[in-house]
């Protein structure tokens, strides 16, 4: 992989959309022109009903500690066109997105980026790096659904931890609680990370993208608008083609062939 500076990078190979951020020598920063990107990257693959994984990643080459992303470019916060609301779209929009999600945190996350992270549905690390929330520290309140996902997936005296101290946190730590799939040494990283991919590739993906959609809404906050919702999805996965297929699959001992139907 190239380590010259450039928007993240999108590539979708076997039903599996991989963005790498890629601004190395700026520890992988994310800049205006990055979190367009992104959005634009995100749109893609929602509409692409055959990308069943989406990974999200890091270009490390080069750094003497592997940082994922240092996150949003302070120098941001002085543009005259700087939108104090445009950086939540992108966490939101990567929360939001339909195919399974997985964060391979190849490094160390600060800043903004650590929302890129809770954002995803599930997590891989690497030991020995560490989170940073710093947005008090530097004076700032961060946006509400950031807030929301921290808590939770970290609960509510982790989160405190985070940012009340702006102190930086092990990922050793935030393992305790959960939030990782796996944190792996570096030699063992990919690996990993292509074992989990091919789990969630074989996964029916009608059920799977509609449990994924009730459990994140589920995490908002429950309504009986919420619930009929779920009911909805129940039924239609029930009745599905997929079901059905799973089910003699899983009777004939074979690997089911899903066909999102």
């Amino acid at each position: 992989m190239t380590s010259v500076p450039s928007l993240p990078l999108l590539t979708v190979d076997n039903a599996v959309a991989t963005i790498t951020l890629n601004r190395p020598a700026h520890r992988n920063r994310l800049e205006d022109a990055d979190l367009q990107e992104l959005l634009r990257h995100f749109e893609r693959i929602n509409h692409d009903t055959s990308i069943k994984v989406m990974v999200l990643q890091a270009n490390t080459q080069g750094q003497k500690r592997p940082v994922f992303s240092a996150g949003y470019h302070v120098g941001g916060f002085d543009g005259e066109t700087h939108d104090p609301a445009f950086f939540q779209k992108i966490p939101d929009a990567l929360a939001s997105l339909r195919p399974l999600t997985v964060c391979a945190l190849n490094g160390s996350v600060y800043g903004g980026a650590t929302d890129l992270l809770m954002a995803c549905d599930l997590r891989l690390g690497l030991k020995g790096a560490e989170l940073r929330m710093p947005a008090v520290a530097l004076g700032l309140h961060y946006y509400p659904s950031g807030l929301q996902r921290y808590v939770a997936l970290l609960g509510l005296a982790l989160t405190q931890r985070a940012f009340l101290t702006a102190r930086a946190l092990p990922l050793e730590a935030l393992a305790q609680q959960g939030l990782f799939e796996a944190l792996c040494e570096p030699e063992d990283f990919d690996i990993t990370l292509q074992k989990l991919v091919q789990d969630l590739r074989q996964l029916a993906p009608l059920s799977a993208e509609t449990t994924k959609a009730s459990l994140t809404e589920f995490a908002q906050g429950q309504s009986e608008e919420w619930l009929q919702k779920v009911r909805e999805r129940e039924a239609l996965t029930s009745q599905s083609a997929d079901f059905a297929e799973g089910r003699l699959a899983f009777l004939e001992k074979r690997q089911p062939q899903f066909k999102r139907c």
